[in-house]
């Protein structure tokens, strides 16, 4: 489903107008821009997308994000509402990050830089006699 008819049902479920909804609703469909398909939905589409969607979009008020909205109307909405609305017209449920990841391969580059060791005989025999130095050996 497209953004604007996401946007479309938050306002006839929530109060107010499509556009008091679309940023958060384009939120969640930004990945199609760097996955055209369907896998998209795997970064944002489950509950810590709609985690993050509240501190992104809620309200700031003496410099505390606050979960919800204020839409057009003057009705408060709360932010994780709108996230879990989108998700579960998508997908019919709320999957959780490690479900969506369960299937995923654990890649070497997933453990960051490593540092090459070059290891010689001369470093391997000062590390024994290190090792030696602590016992009594006659």
């Amino acid at each position: 489903m497209k953004p604007w008819k996401h946007a479309q049902i938050s306002a006839h479920k929530f109060g107010g107008k499509p556009q008091d909804y679309i940023e958060i609703h384009n939120f969640f469909d930004e990945s199609k821009a760097h996955v055209a398909d369907m896998r998209h939905r795997i970064f944002l589409h489950n509950s810590f997308g709609i985690w993050l969607c509240e501190r992104v979009f809620g309200t700031v008020v003496d410099g505390q994000r606050l979960p919800y909205i204020t839409n057009s109307s003057g009705q408060i909405v709360q932010v994780r509402d709108v996230g879990e609305q989108h998700v579960i017209d998508d997908l019919g449920t709320i999957p959780s990050l490690e479900k969506c990841i369960a299937g995923m391969p654990l890649e070497a580059w997933m453990g960051g830089p490593t540092k090459k060791r070059t290891v010689t005989v001369e470093t391997k025999l000062a590390a024994i006699k290190e090792l030696m130095s602590g016992f009594d050996i006659d």
